[in-house]
């Protein structure tokens, strides 16, 4: 049995396909996606996770067509400026990641805000990843990285995975250990690439705004029913196990 699922992380897709096959506006879709999230990160708390994070608006988001972009940024602000105080009731730390120079000054105030109130909270860590991409937050650390090797900052020698972890913007999160993605893609999409690199993947073929508790509950159990590896041999995992047991 695998370790407790600390970090659960989920690529929130098919609010579009739900929206087109319920006749609805695509902006419709995304509303009811925000719900969902709300749903699920109450089932999570629940189930004790620790990190949730998710992915809500990705750096190739950009290319959709301008009216949906501006919705979905419009989305974005409503929902901060709604549910801020029933995060903060929750207990719930709200954390953004990815860019945020592409936002208006009002986003970017409600989100810096948000983060500011919710830093004391104790309960679920809630990452959301917006204007965000995996291979550009590692091409971004390993540029940081070269920029303090070149100024004498920072010794060549240094630099291993610990330190370029330190320079991500995802620095602060641990591995995820459970990925889950909605709407039939069965592919990672350029999502936290570096934190992604020993999760395990769960599939569901429903669109994000039909996903449910029972869903959700389904792909926990499945994440418990699977032996993770991390590349090693099995029976030297479960002496690393037992040293660790009898040390704690």
């Amino acid at each position: 049995m695998p370790q407790s699922l600390n970090h659960l992380a989920i690529i929130m897709d098919g609010n579009r396909r739900w929206a087109r096959n319920n006749g609805l506006e695509v902006l419709k879709g995304h509303n009811q996606g925000a719900h969902t999230l709300q749903d699920i990160s109450r089932v999570a708390i629940d189930q004790k996770i620790n990190w949730l994070t998710v992915f809500a608006f990705s750096t190739e988001n950009w290319q959709r067509p301008p009216a949906e972009v501006k919705g979905l940024l419009g989305l974005m602000t409503r929902f901060i400026t709604t549910q801020a105080q029933d995060l903060l009731d929750k207990n719930i730390r709200l954390r953004v990641v990815g860019r945020r120079d592409r936002f208006s000054l009002e986003l970017k105030n409600l989100i810096t805000s948000l983060e500011k109130k919710s830093a004391p909270n104790s309960g679920l860590n809630l990452t959301v990843a917006l204007d965000y991409g995996g291979r550009q937050d590692i091409a971004a650390a390993a540029l940081q990285i070269a920029y303090e090797v070149e100024r004498g900052l920072l010794s060549a020698s240094l630099v291993d995975d610990d330190l370029l972890k330190s320079r991500l913007s995802t620095k602060v999160l641990p591995p995820v250990d459970l990925l889950i993605r909605t709407g039939g893609e069965k592919r990672i999409s350029n999502f936290m690439l570096w934190d992604l690199s020993y999760a395990e993947l769960v599939f569901s073929d429903k669109n994000w705004p039909d996903y449910t508790e029972v869903d959700f509950l389904l792909a926990v159990e499945e994440y418990y029913k699977r032996e993770r590896r991390y590349g090693g041999r099995l029976d030297k995992i479960h002496h690393l196990r037992m040293i660790q047991s009898d040390l704690a």
